[in-house]
């Protein structure tokens, strides 16, 4: 099924996940990109640039470190880390996937001191489960009413978007603390 995206004529490119109908971005009509290219895109968004961000900015920081808090005021890299995969094993993996998982999210920013790599073992199977979960989605299930505690989408498309921008907000805040942490070496 082709959905057609309207843009008006002062758009420059197409909507993202949008393939233009001709070769010229600025025509008005747009189709929506295939399920397989939806599906894949969202996979390859949360295993690069979600879970290969997080390993590539751990890795130099010991299991201390990622639980240090540079500033009075904020969190650790750990209780992100956390907070991660207490986001992604919710909101995708038990409400759209089925799995079951139990959140404890003021554990979130409270718990401390787990080994890094133990930490990053459960963020791990988090992604993993995302993935599978965006692998299995139908064209109908994309549209199907979301309902979870505090979210504000309203379709499991939506809730899956939300958590991608979710997790790269939180990247932003790693990247941040982690040049922190290094700068006193």
């Amino acid at each position: 099924m082709d959905i057609v995206v309207s843009v008006s004529k002062a758009a420059a490119l197409p909507t993202p996940g949008c393939v233009p109908r001709t070769s010229n971005h600025r025509k008005a009509g747009f189709t929506m990109a295939s399920l397989s290219v939806i599906q894949s895109s969202l996979a390859d968004y949360f295993r690069s640039r979600v879970q290969k961000r997080v390993h590539e900015l751990v890795q130099p920081l010991s299991s201390e470190q990622v639980w240090q808090r540079p500033f009075p005021y904020g969190n650790s890299i750990g209780n992100l880390i956390l907070h991660l995969t207490g986001n992604l094993n919710y909101y995708i993996g038990a409400q759209i996937g089925g799995t079951g998982y139990i959140r404890h999210r003021d554990l979130e920013f409270s718990d401390s001191g787990k080994p890094k790599d133990e930490l990053l073992k459960a963020f791990d199977e988090a992604i993993q489960i995302t993935v599978a979960t965006i692998e299995k989605q139908s064209d109908q299930d994309w549209s199907a009413p979301y309902h979870a505690e505090r979210a504000d989408a309203s379709t499991e498309f939506a809730q899956i978007l939300a958590c991608a921008g979710h997790a790269y907000h939180h990247i932003g805040q790693i990247i941040y603390l982690q040049r922190e942490l290094l700068r006193g070496r």
